[in-house]
């Protein structure tokens, strides 16, 4: 049963792909132009072989991105179940907010809220008390600071290396210093300046 729904619904979608492929090819006006057959990426005509080298710190940079942008992913769903385990931790709760909020902490005993004959003592609001809520709100909060944590040593670790810096040598890992030239004197530029005769 569900083979055939799932074959029916991929049938009617690759059909539906198909069917605007069609009308979109028998539609459309072919004026063929040089102009049109040129290569155009990204606003720019292209200019020069594709084959160019490019810099290897863009990649460094691009990969450092992705690495912390994908790891702050992994602070929204704490943030979630952080936040929940801090209101059940609120006493000033009604029994019908602690048995919502304590639902979508506990899945998997959330039947028992569909039960409204079941006691208080087994409902899921009651499995955990405001102080017991307070604790495992507490222990989520140094398991993401811990993350976080090892985050931070491997960002420094990059910045210590110097994988961060943009300018450097061609040779070796050592950091391009650019030391400033030392002030001249009023004398010294009056010298520069005047014309030699």
């Amino acid at each position: 049963m569900i083979l055939a729904a799932v074959l029916i619904f991929a049938v009617v979608g690759a059909g539906f792909v198909l069917v605007n492929l069609l009308i979109g090819r028998l539609i459309r006006p072919e004026r063929p132009e040089p102009e049109k057959l040129t290569i155009y990426e990204c606003g720019e005509p292209s200019v020069g072989s594709a084959w160019v080298q490019f810099d290897v710190r863009y990649y460094v940079v691009a990969l450092l991105f992705v690495i912390f942008d994908v790891e702050v992913a992994f602070f929204f769903p704490w943030a979630v179940v952080f936040g929940k385990y801090v209101a059940l931790a609120d006493d000033t709760l009604s029994p019908e907010q602690r048995q919502e909020i304590a639902a979508t902490l506990f899945p998997e005993k959330s039947p028992l809220l569909a039960a409204p004959s079941l006691p208080a003592s087994q409902t899921p609001s009651a499995l955990v008390s405001s102080s017991e809520a307070l604790t495992w709100g507490w222990l989520a909060f140094v398991d993401i600071a811990v993350f976080f944590g090892v985050l931070l040593i491997g960002y420094a670790y990059l910045w210590r290396r110097g994988d961060i810096e943009w300018v450097r040598t061609t040779r070796g890992n050592q950091l391009l210093r650019v030391e400033p030239a030392p002030p001249k004197t009023v004398l010294e530029v009056e010298a520069a300046v005047a014309p030699s005769s």
